[in-house]
């Protein structure tokens, strides 16, 4: 899908994030297709997992180092773009006129981003608003500097998500909540008072 997304938005022979976007969209909307279709040719013991793992369920993550290892080879592989990335969230024109590579390194971090995100929701299902709100919340906290900003990202949206699926386990017990529901209820306030406060 990534590849395909890519393809698509490229067009011409460069893309924009713009069309990047809509592209994403439209993508997004054939694979949301291709899952109903799955959910609604499903037998009933597997539309409920089937629909836990959409909502988001850590419950299969039982062993943590995979996941250790994950996190430790991405922030080996994304801690060298920080300064490349410092210099682009200045301007772009200031960043090419300093020889940062803009184009190929904004490849690198989207298929950076798609790659691990892949494995995110490979794991756990899709689990709303953590890298959507965190990001930006660690970023009112400690500066842009993204040599801090990339580490402090990743921890903070781990402890996010330990949180809310003890919370998700506690909540209705013996019943347990989809912990991407949670991180919805839960992101959708606090994007909600970031977009008001960005355009006071």
């Amino acid at each position: 899908a990534m590849l395909l997304v890519f393809g698509l938005a490229r067009g011409d022979g460069s893309w924009t994030q713009t069309r990047l976007l809509l592209t994403g969209v439209i993508v997004a909307a054939g694979c949301g297709a291709a899952v109903t279709l799955m959910l609604a040719l499903a037998t009933d013991t597997r539309v409920h997992s089937m629909l836990f793992w959409l909502m988001g369920d850590a419950s299969a993550a039982r062993n943590p180092w995979p996941a250790l290892a994950v996190l430790a080879l991405s922030l080996m592989a994304c801690m060298p773009l920080a300064r490349d990335l410092n210099v682009l969230s200045r301007g772009e024109l200031g960043a090419r006129a300093l020889g940062v590579p803009v184009d190929t390194l904004r490849r690198v971090v989207f298929l950076l981003a798609s790659a691990l995100t892949a494995v995110a929701v490979t794991l756990i299902g899709t689990v709303g608003f953590v890298g959507l709100i965190v990001p930006h919340l660690v970023r009112l906290l400690i500066g842009n500097d993204q040599r801090l900003l990339l580490p402090a990202a990743a921890l903070a949206g781990g402890a996010l998500l330990v949180a809310a699926d003890t919370a998700a386990r506690l909540a209705l017990s013996p019943l347990q909540l989809p912990v991407g529901v949670l991180t919805a209820l839960i992101g959708v306030p606090v994007f909600l008072f970031l977009l008001a406060r960005q355009f006071r």
